[in-house]
């Protein structure tokens, strides 16, 4: 594993989907800063030593992307010292009311359901983006349950802006495979009466990502102008260009 990996993934002990999107190529030769932005699981697991190390990361605001549901079900990230947490639910359909085929391709339904909420959520996503593009929030942690779909398509939007390719990322998605690779084995050691989650739950093909950024373009012209579209403002565009680019 190379450096910007090892930097990449932070690892904690009940959250398994933790890790910087920094480092990534950007606009005009810049490239993402490193400890601005993170992108996670749901962090109410948070305790003891895990809570400590995210302490020692100095985050200052946390941006929960749960249905309030799934809020109510599982808890929040604890509360801390300095710390500001922020619900925004991008309104979008159950995946149960479209149920996956087994064998049908896996980056073609998520790729379905990511332009759904891109539909649906504008609200939403616009409103967490704006936080993003805050400087004064950050450092950021956005997450939702797994950390890889509603979590995703904000990262990758917000990537997008800052000039990272398509290419590197899906990459930064595809990694949320290893991710829920950890989180079932966890699940499998503490509630082995647990079901595993079907397979969209657990994968992240990196093409799922890259059909949803492409046909959001076919749709809208670039992501920017998506971003306008659901209510993201110029300034808020070159805010997250300023800061979040060394």
């Amino acid at each position: 594993m190379d450096a910007i990996e090892v930097n990449r993934r932070i690892p904690f002990s009940a959250m398994f989907n933790f890790r910087d999107v920094g480092g990534y190529p950007g606009h005009d030769g810049r490239t993402v800063r490193w400890g601005r932005l993170y992108r996670s699981d749901s962090p109410h697991r948070l305790d003891g030593a895990d809570r400590d190390a995210f302490v020692a990361l100095g985050i200052r605001t946390v941006i929960d992307l749960r249905r309030p549901s799934e809020v109510e079900r599982d808890g929040r990230v604890p509360e801390l010292d300095g710390l500001t947490y922020r619900h925004i639910h991008p309104e979008h359909a159950d995946w149960a009311q479209r149920r996956y085929e087994p064998g049908a391709s896996l980056a073609r339904y998520l790729a379905d359901r990511y332009a759904d909420l891109a539909q649906t959520g504008t609200a939403g996503l616009a409103e967490a983006i704006g936080l993003i593009a805050d400087s004064a929030t950050a450092p950021v942690v956005v997450h939702c349950v797994a950390g890889k779909d509603r979590t995703g398509i904000v990262c990758a939007l917000t990537l997008s802006v800052l000039g990272v390719s398509d290419a590197d990322i899906a990459e930064d998605y595809a990694l949320s495979s290893e991710a829920s690779a950890r989180f079932s084995a966890w699940l499998a050691a503490t509630a082995p009466q647990t079901e595993e989650p079907p397979p969209p739950f657990l994968a992240s093909p990196a093409e799922a990502m890259a059909l949803f950024l492409t046909e959001l373009r076919e749709g809208h012209g670039s992501v920017e102008d998506y971003l306008r579209h659901a209510g993201v403002t110029d300034d808020q565009l070159t805010a997250l260009r300023d800061h979040l680019l060394d």
